[in-house]
């Protein structure tokens, strides 16, 4: 039976710190939509005296087509276009667009919430590849990716601002506007702030990057006070199974491949970096919970790790809202079971 965790609404006493009895809310019927074929639950707030069901609790609240959800990240996350997939789904451009940001604000939450330390030993790997927004030469773009180099895990990727290539150019003279901002070194310092926060019961930190001059002075920022154990690989080594980034070169290979605003000759590039971010934050939840590691593996790369028991199903990542961190909803658990007491719950079982 559904337990309502908390208010839905933000200015109710109920809704950061619900009473732990069930006496906050009264049970007020259900009524049947036409999207779920089981009868949906209605409360009332004893405190703000308002009404919800447990449908405010979704992510595909007030959708007009949540059955299409799954289908978009499916369609998405395997290299097909906005435009494309709005005419396989038989919705507008527009209504596709709203979809997509709405469904990949969802699940960069939904990536954050699911993770937790690392086991020791683990070793990350950092590189950067370079794409753009809207015009090649003029508006590039660089993007960092960190991942957990065993389980093939991505713990984050964002983009950011670096120079144009061809300001000095008469075609750059004429376009370039304003001097582009190198912000490479802010964006690499945010992404390994995000892998630092994985391993703070780590003394010893292992890393693995290619021989760029900046990377050493980022990595110690970040782990500051843990031991570092640093190793570099020249760019200009063949990148084969041989190469000791072959994880992470396979990684952005499979990102490159499996969206379209990445690839290098496309109609598909992002025009506004936000978007970019948006794509990305799809393709981390993706490969992550969805998509087996190997394909002769049947486990996911947060499966590995023990973020998740098993793999997920993309209507699985499109369940319950993530808008509460770690006490939101567990996207596995059905009877409204927060991913702080399933994680823990799920681990001592496991121990």
């Amino acid at each position: 039976m559904f337990i309502p965790p908390r208010c839905p609404y933000r200015h109710c006493p109920n809704h950061s710190r619900p009473e732990s009895s069930q006496r906050w809310f009264a049970r007020r019927g259900s009524y049947q939509a036409r999207c779920r074929p089981h009868p949906v639950p209605r409360f009332r707030c004893q405190a703000c005296r308002r009404s919800f069901s447990r449908q405010s609790f979704r992510m595909d609240f007030a959708d007009h087509r949540p059955e299409l959800n799954a289908r978009v990240i499916e369609l998405l996350a395997s290299g097909i276009g906005l435009r494309q997939s709005a005419r396989v789904l038989g919705l507008s451009r527009r209504c596709l667009e709203l979809k997509f940001r709405k469904i990949s604000r969802h699940l960069r939450r939904l990536h954050l919430n699911l993770q937790g330390q690392l086991p020791q030993g683990a070793t990350f790997q950092l590189d950067e590849l370079e794409t753009f927004e809207g015009m090649r030469t003029l508006r590039p773009l660089t993007v960092p990716v960190l991942i957990e180099r065993d389980s093939r895990y991505v713990i984050w990727a964002e983009s950011d601002t670096i120079p144009a290539r061809h300001r000095r150019t008469k075609h750059g003279r004429e376009r370039s506007g304003e001097k582009r901002p190198d912000r490479s070194r802010a964006v690499c310092r945010r992404t390994l702030g995000r892998g630092a926060k994985l391993v703070l019961r780590h003394a010893e930190v292992r890393i693995e990057t290619d021989q760029k001059k900046s990377y050493p002075a980022l990595i110690a920022e970040a782990f500051q006070g843990r031991k570092v154990v640093h190793k570099t690989t020249s760019s200009r080594r063949v990148r084969d199974r041989s190469n000791p980034l072959f994880a992470i070169n396979q990684t952005e290979a499979m990102a490159r491949d499996l969206m379209g605003r990445l690839r290098r000759r496309s109609w598909l590039t992002s025009k506004k970096r936000c978007y970019l971010d948006l794509g990305l934050a799809l393709f981390m939840a993706w490969r992550n919970y969805v998509r087996r590691r190997f394909n002769h593996d049947s486990r996911s790369a947060a499966q590995v790790l023990g973020f998740v028991p098993r793999c997920m199903s993309e209507e699985e990542l499109c369940s319950w809202r993530q808008d509460w961190g770690r006490q939101s909803i567990h996207p596995l658990a059905w009877n409204a079971e927060s991913i702080e007491s399933y994680a823990s719950r799920t681990s001592a079982k496991e121990a």
